[in-house]
């Protein structure tokens, strides 16, 4: 997210300090839970380290739960690992979203190490925008020849959407056959599954697993902070209490363009959470809340309407793109961009020591912090796969160990962080942002993204989030609308549930 700003419009809405709700996860533990706060390399390390012993000691592989064996879809009945090498010529095509430097870089590695490791295979790879992926996703795996590997965004618009349409392949017998069970935490697999009836997701069966760890956090430009004698903020509140000190500096507090409308769903999510939203937030993605009627969903839209009406947004917003925002941060438009892991790559490579990172500072100083994130798109097989195999050992191979140092050299946050990451320099904003995954993971801060709730909430939140912005949706407008679609939903569900009985 960015911003720019408008004057004389008072001081920002301050977020008041909030008790520090129960850290539980919706699903399980994190891995990291327990090991208390990553606060130098060698004490990440072990954590991992600790981590990593207690996924083994948790979990079972090929048991998820769900029964999932056997779907009438070829490759979901796996009971050995596949080899490749013995599927004869054949050409993988691969649909993703990794677009950007850093992640289009480690998939481009990697995608060249399989070929190599596997001659005779050849990877056809069709790369495009989150939104153009989204936009075109279903059509194409819906035709007789679809990709054979996609990444497929969580949630009930899409995830569940293909799962009904029975566009996807079950991966629990892979999970279990190459030790995915293991490799990650029950947490993060659990948002890539889809009960056996399509009707819900979070739980049931496996249909895909990611690559990438993400989180959004708060970049900084520390040459800007300095000449507006700001230090990085260590709370909430040293942050809020900055933007009008930033802006009579004659900077731009905040770098935010909602012109593709999803960057709105993530500082929405920062501002929710930070208005204490965090736990309510969590229970209604998975439709185990009240919703969205809720103080922290007005506050949040109060919030973000007083950084446009005080210009610590920019006054074009809506108008400008989510890329072109990071390149003007990049280019020292703008103290703050609140935006996802994602993005650190590209702006590492323009910024340099000039950049810094960070989760949401906390309400108190040293407190857990809480933000939206989770992981990385999913990387799932489709059930019309032609090589579902060869997809299977290509999603295992882009996952593992290697992989994830391959990530982390190249800028990259993989989900389970590995040697590479306890090797980055101290102090970098590299370790910046892996420090930042540790600690969420160990405090469990990591709020679902909004956009999962029900199957048009991406699309009626980035459209009325643009209206908050705008001026013509009221925070009120927003929380009831928000609210009518969840209850809409959940009611649909319900209804469903009890026409199968």
């Amino acid at each position: 997210m960015r911003a720019e700003r408008p004057t004389g419009a008072g001081p920002v809405r301050r977020v008041p300090p909030r008790p520090q709700p129960p850290r539980q996860h919706p699903f399980r533990h994190s891995p990291f839970s327990g090991a208390g706060r990553i606060r130098r390399r060698r004490t990440a390390a072990l954590v991992l380290a600790v981590g990593g012993a207690l996924l083994a000691a948790a979990c079972v592989p090929g048991t998820d739960g769900s029964g999932a064996v056997g779907a009438g879809v070829p490759g979901s009945a796996a009971t050995s690992k596949p080899d490749p090498a013995k599927a004869g010529k054949a050409t993988l095509t691969v649909w993703d979203q990794e677009v950007r430097g850093g992640q289009n870089d480690e998939l481009e590695r990697l995608n060249a190490e399989f070929e190599k490791k596997y001659p005779h295979i050849r990877i056809k790879r069709t790369a495009r925008s989150f939104s153009d992926l989204k936009t075109t996703l279903k059509l194409a795996i819906s035709g007789n020849k679809p990709p054979d590997v996609i990444q497929a965004n969580q949630g009930y618009s899409d995830m569940v959407a293909f799962v009904k349409a029975g566009l996807l392949t079950p991966l629990d017998n892979y999970a279990g056959i190459y030790a995915w069970n293991t490799r990650y935490p029950s947490t993060l697999l659990n948002l890539n599954r889809v009960s056996v009836d399509g009707r819900d997701f979070g739980t049931g069966r496996l249909y895909g697993i990611s690559q990438t760890g993400e989180y959004i956090g708060v970049y900084y430009n520390k040459d800007v902070l300095e000449k507006a004698d700001v230090k990085p903020p260590k709370t909430w509140g040293e942050l809020t209490d900055a933007l009008p000190r930033i802006k009579d500096k004659g900077e731009l507090p905040v770098q935010f363009g909602n012109l593709d409308k999803y960057p709105a769903i993530h500082t929405f999510g920062v501002l929710q959470n930070q208005a204490g939203g965090a736990q309510e937030t969590r229970e209604s993605v998975f439709g185990r809340g009240k919703g969205f009627d809720n103080g922290p969903t007005k506050e949040a839209a109060r919030t973000l309407a007083d950084w446009k009406k005080n210009g610590y947004v920019p006054k074009g917003a809506n108008g400008t793109g989510y890329d072109d925002a990071a390149k003007k941060f990049a280019g020292g438009e703008g103290a703050f961009l609140i935006t996802g892991t994602w993005q650190l790559p590209d702006l590492k490579k323009t910024m340099g020591d000039s950049l810094g990172f960070m989760p949401p500072p906390p309400a108190k100083k040293d407190a857990a912090p809480v933000t939206t994130g989770g992981q990385g798109l999913a990387w799932s097989v489709t059930s019309k796969s032609r090589h579902p195999e060869v997809a299977a050992a290509y999603l295992d191979f882009i996952t593992s160990r290697h992989a994830a140092d391959v990530m982390t050299e190249e800028g990259v946050l993989p989900a389970l962080p590995g040697k590479a990451a306890r090797d980055i320099p101290e102090g970098s904003v590299d370790a910046q942002m892996v420090e930042g995954w540790e600690r969420l993971n160990a405090d469990d801060g990591l709020v679902p993204y909004l956009d999962y709730t029900t199957p048009d909430f991406y699309d009626s939140l980035s459209a009325d989030l643009q209206g908050v912005i705008d001026g013509s949706v009221s925070p009120d407008e927003l929380s009831s609308k928000m609210q009518r679609s969840y209850t809409d939903f959940q009611d649909k569900k319900r209804a469903e549930g009890k026409a199968k009985q």
